[in-house]
């Protein structure tokens, strides 16, 4: 759905997606392992300069190079983001993104001869039941993930979301933007990439809604009401069979902000998680948001805050609360975009259609 807005609002960021699924593809059962191709990768790229930070809200996270994004080590940046199917095998598929990269000559340099080393940060959804076990992303699918990187983003069962389910329903991926303004007359962007796998449920199996989803929230989404048999039909659907699970994704704003207070945009966006998500952030969960900011635009000065603290703090703070905002919208819109995947019904197969896609 267009009218929600996507990351690529954010000047200079580009999403691509590859994937392989399987028409015939299965679920793994009790009875019988999972069969033929049901996964892919989701590649973000950001523009040069650009601070990057994460926080790793869930207990059993699947990533690569969070501890380089620590506020307090040196290197500040990233030149690509990956979020990826394959569980912990997935975090191949960034190999194949750095191997693009420096053909391209983007990383950091590191001697005259044009040596580059290029930052790329990832983390991992566990999708292995969906499909083959052996079937996951490898660096060959990161690469074309690369290569298809551009503004138009593809949502639903795409990507890193192929295989992802949400609770009962068919997961995906979802994006959504918003604009801040901070005063004296700047206006920043805020904007969120989510892939949404997780175990608990993003519709609210009483109401077939989003959970807590206001008048408001609904318009945003093109949702209307759905009828009591297709409530019914909702509490019919087989819980997924697994409690390993995640929800991962990127925030972006085109605000300059330092490394700690990226981090801090990072933190935000896991309150949209949890008001999307219910359970969220369990043990099982490697529930990770990456955060980037890209410079672009000066937050205005704020001359009453008091010395010693960040002079940037209320901008920070309406920052942070537009990631929380985008990031649930994110969340909803990949189970709303999502199609039917391995037998996994999709929302638009059960509830009140939404005008997405």
């Amino acid at each position: 759905m267009s009218g929600i807005g996507s990351i690529t609002d954010v000047a200079g960021i580009r999403v691509g997606h590859a994937h392989r699924v399987d028409d015939d593809a299965t679920v793994a059962t009790p009875e019988a392992p999972g069969s033929g191709w049901a996964t892919g990768v989701t590649v973000v790229t950001l523009p040069a300069g650009s601070v990057a930070a994460v926080d790793v809200r869930g207990g059993g996270p699947g990533t690569r190079e969070t501890d380089l994004l620590d506020p307090v080590n040196s290197v500040q940046t990233a030149h690509a983001i990956v979020l990826t199917g394959g569980s912990a095998y997935g975090l191949a598929a960034a190999d194949g993104v750095m191997a693009g990269l420096e053909e391209a000559g983007v990383g950091l340099r590191m001697d005259d001869r044009g040596g580059v080393v290029p930052i790329v940060p990832g983390a991992v959804v566990f999708d292995l039941p969906v499909g083959g076990w052996r079937n996951r992303p490898d660096a060959a699918m990161g690469a074309a993930a690369l290569a298809a990187a551009g503004t138009a983003v593809g949502r639903g069962s795409v990507g890193a979301g192929t295989g992802a389910r949400a609770g009962v329903l068919k997961g995906g991926v979802g994006t959504a933007s918003t604009t801040v303004d901070l005063g004296d007359g700047v206006a920043v962007t805020v904007a969120a990439i989510m892939v949404a796998n997780p175990v608990g449920d993003v519709v609210d199996p009483g109401m077939g809604l989003p959970w807590d989803a206001s008048a408001d929230e609904m318009a945003v989404h093109g949702l209307t009401a759905p009828s009591a048999a297709q409530i019914a039909a909702l509490g019919e659907l087989r819980e997924k069979a697994t409690v390993l699970n995640t929800t991962i994704g990127v925030v972006a704003t085109d605000a300059r902000l330092d490394p700690a207070a990226t981090r801090r945009v990072a933190m935000a966006a896991h309150d949209g998680m949890a008001h999307a998500i219910r359970p969220a952030h369990s043990p099982l969960d490697g529930d990770t948001v990456f955060a980037v900011a890209t410079g672009a635009v000066e937050p205005p000065a704020h001359p009453d805050v008091p010395d010693g603290m960040h002079p940037a703090v209320p901008s920070i703070a309406r920052i942070g609360a537009a990631a929380a905002v985008v990031t649930r919208r994110a969340i909803v819109d990949a189970v709303l975009s999502a199609t039917g995947v391995a037998g996994i019904p999709a929302h638009r197969d059960i509830l009140a259609p939404a005008s997405h896609g």
